[in-house]
């Protein structure tokens, strides 16, 4: 799978299952600030993670992520 392949996949799960904005869908988009993503959703992204991409990361992990960038090259490091 390609980057960008993995960025529009990611996109479109945060724009449908999140309704977020897809002008806010940048890679320098802060994920807890600007996306508004919080503890509970990273529940829910693992799921995602799990269906769309076949691993399932910790959540822990994932809170560790500050950007939409750094979301996608911790997707990219494990497909």
């Amino acid at each position: 799978m390609t980057r960008n392949e993995i960025i529009e996949k990611v996109n479109g799960l945060l724009e449908e299952e999140f309704e977020i904005a897809p002008e806010l869908l940048t890679p320098e988009a802060s994920l807890k600030q600007d996306l508004e993503i919080d503890s509970l959703d990273f529940v829910d992204i693992v799921v995602l993670i799990d269906s769309e991409f076949g691993f399932k990361p910790q959540t822990e992990e994932l809170k560790k992520m500050k950007t939409l960038n750094d979301f996608y090259d911790f997707i990219a490091a494990h497909v």
